[in-house]
């Protein structure tokens, strides 16, 4: 088992030292391009990717490594995003990606395992988050009116959302039984005396 978990250091830091000598590389290649500048949530999405290496290489017992792997993931990511839009207000709903990389994690963690339930519940949290990501995107784009669209948003989620319910209602109705409608159903009533 001790070698093991020494195979799995030297990966994690083989990853790493290759990693790091892309970036240099391609810094010392693109000169004219703020790479650094622009690169860095990677090293969040790089040590995201590492909680993903040490659940694999941990088995079955490490698979919760996927929920924080995976915030690490969407943070990185929405970081990058930001960064290269230069729209920084979204921090305002960016906790929404973050629940919804939870649920991300969760569903992975169930499927590693196999467990039915965890399944369940990572994509309802998926469903919530993508939810409150449609309200409070909309609310805010509104409020900060940073995008020229951003103004029709906020009525479209508030559609979209209303659309989904009304799916979701008719999908889960009780389909009507064929039954006689002279059948009335009596309780037998007490006489009183």
């Amino acid at each position: 088992m001790f070698t093991n978990r020494s195979n799995s250091g030297s990966l994690i830091a083989g990853l790493a030292l290759i990693g790091f000598g892309l970036l240099a590389l391609a810094g010392q290649v693109f000169r004219g391009f703020d790479f650094w500048g622009t690169i860095w949530p990677f090293f969040i999405v790089g040590a995201g990717a590492l909680f993903f290496v040490g659940m694999l290489s941990g088995g079955k017992s490490a698979a919760g490594l996927a929920i924080p792997g995976s915030i690490l993931i969407a943070v990185g990511l929405m970081l990058f995003l930001q960064n290269l839009l230069g729209h920084w207000e979204s921090w305002a709903y960016g906790w929404t990606v973050i629940l919804m990389a939870v649920g991300v994690g969760i569903f992975i963690m169930g499927r590693y395992t196999e467990n039915p339930g965890q399944r369940a519940s990572g994509r309802n949290l998926i469903k919530i988050g993508a939810i409150l990501f449609l309200i409070f995107g909309g609310f805010f784009e509104m409020i900060f009116n940073s995008f020229s669209f951003s103004r029709f948003l906020f009525p479209a989620a508030l559609i979209l959302f209303g659309v989904y319910l009304i799916l979701r209602r008719s999908r889960s109705l009780p389909t009507p039984q064929n039954e006689p409608a002279d059948v009335i159903e009596s309780s037998p009533k007490v006489e009183e005396q």
